[in-house]
């Protein structure tokens, strides 16, 4: 278990993938890594990349369900990262409205 602070999290979040792909376990609750790659565009092996890093900072989580797995934010993460997670979800959302309509449609 990684004890997170606000500067780790602000590292982990200052890539623009691994940014959205938060936003959109933030808004979606728990999503398969093949709809993150069809929500941002991008490559498999990118996604599952930006997603390795985010799990070792332990701001998400994965559950292996067969071939697929899934990730979600990290249960253990502190009240105040959530919040910081909220927040930028809820400002980001003006600007990436096509984003989230894109990922609400996948498989």
């Amino acid at each position: 278990m990684v004890d997170l602070t606000p500067v780790m999290l602000c590292k982990c979040l200052a890539d623009d993938t691994r940014l959205s792909a938060v936003m959109l376990l933030s808004r979606f609750g728990e999503v398969c890594v093949c709809d993150l790659v069809s929500a941002l565009s991008l490559p498999q092996p990118t996604v599952s990349r930006h997603l390795a890093q985010l799990r070792s900072c332990g701001i998400v989580q994965d559950r292996r369900a067969g071939q697929w797995v899934h990730y979600r934010l990290s249960e253990t993460l502190p009240d105040w990262a959530f919040g910081v997670i909220s927040q930028l979800t809820g400002a980001a959302a003006a600007s990436r409205g096509a984003l989230l309509k894109r990922a609400a449609t996948c498989c």
